[in-house]
């Protein structure tokens, strides 16, 4: 598969639709990118963080890995970079930006710095806001290189957390089950004697 369609599949969220053949050569390959891409390109130091933050309060570690242990914000960065045309990225980035002036306006400290609570009442009203908009247009989406595609910052960042969760190895296998490596293959098996057909008399 190349390195460009893979990219769309993950940028669009339509890898998670796949069967689950192709599902795992996109997963194999969305690591193989990730890994290759060893430092951020979009985006800042601070920004990272704050994608980091945002990503683990949406899937957090529990008794599973949580976002940031599957390397969430260098995949959203690695999309950024590789697939984004400079709207999406500016979108994007003027969301992160968004994100702190809320913070700034509610508790006076970026959101990083704030407790989880106040984080997560800032994703909350982040997400209400969504289902909101969803509503008012719910057929109306924005179409992205033929596919449908949200306009606003928060569900494209939710997208591509989710996106990149469950095409990790961990999101596969313990949230949808995945089966990475096929059953045991035994080729020495031994084989049932075969009775001989009995002879007609």
């Amino acid at each position: 598969m190349q390195r460009r369609e893979v990219l769309r599949l993950l940028a669009t969220g339509a890898a998670l639709q796949l069967a689950p053949a192709k599902l795992f050569a996109v997963m194999r390959e969305a690591r193989s990118l990730v890994q290759a891409h060893t430092s951020p390109q979009i985006l800042s130091p601070h920004q990272y963080e704050t994608v980091k933050v945002m990503a683990e309060k949406i899937i957090p570690r529990t008794d599973t890995p949580g976002a940031t242990d599957v390397g969430t914000a260098d995949f959203i960065d690695l999309v950024l970079t590789e697939w984004c045309d400079e709207l999406d990225c500016k979108r994007f980035l003027d969301g992160l930006a968004d994100v702190d002036s809320r913070a700034q306006s509610l508790f006076g400290k970026d959101f990083v710095d704030c407790s989880s609570l106040q984080q997560a009442d800032i994703l909350t009203a982040l997400g209400e806001k969504m289902v909101e908009e969803a509503k008012a247009s719910p057929s109306q989406p924005t179409r992205m290189r033929g596919y449908s595609y949200s306009p606003s910052f928060y569900p494209m960042f939710r997208r591509l957390t989710l996106t990149a969760y469950y095409t990790s190895e961990a999101g596969a296998t313990n949230e949808l089950h995945f089966e990475i490596v096929p059953g045991e293959y035994q080729g020495c098996v031994e084989a049932a004697p075969v009775k001989e057909a009995s002879e007609h008399q």
